[in-house]
């Protein structure tokens, strides 16, 4: 028996992608740690129908909110909420990600 290397894609709304993309790219020019990789990823998602590993979208998660603990004190709160808000929505998307289809009680 051989085993497969699985990976877990999320598809994600396109609006979501392209704000991702904007705050990765401020993460990026800020040289948050990591920033590059799903930065690169999330503009090449409109290639592949909005669908990104799990993993990259987990990593975007965390670099948005480096960015926001790091710009907190020098960005207005409507930017700041705004980028919270992008990482929230990546970070729920992986969350979903990771919970069965049918819960046990189905069966």
């Amino acid at each position: 028996m051989t085993s497969s290397s699985f990976q877990r894609t999320i598809a994600l709304p396109a609006p979501v992608c392209e704000q991702a993309a904007q705050h990765l790219e401020q993460a990026a020019h800020r040289a948050v740690d990591g920033a590059a990789i799903p930065l690169k990823a999330f503009r090449a998602a409109a290639d592949s129908d909005f669908i990104l590993p799990a993993p990259i979208v987990e990593q975007a998660a965390a670099c948005l909110l480096v960015l926001a603990t790091e710009t907190a004190q020098t960005v207005r709160p409507s930017a700041l909420r705004a980028t919270i808000s992008v990482a929230l929505r990546l970070r729920d998307a992986v969350e979903l990600s990771h919970q069965p289809a049918l819960s046990s009680r189905f069966w």
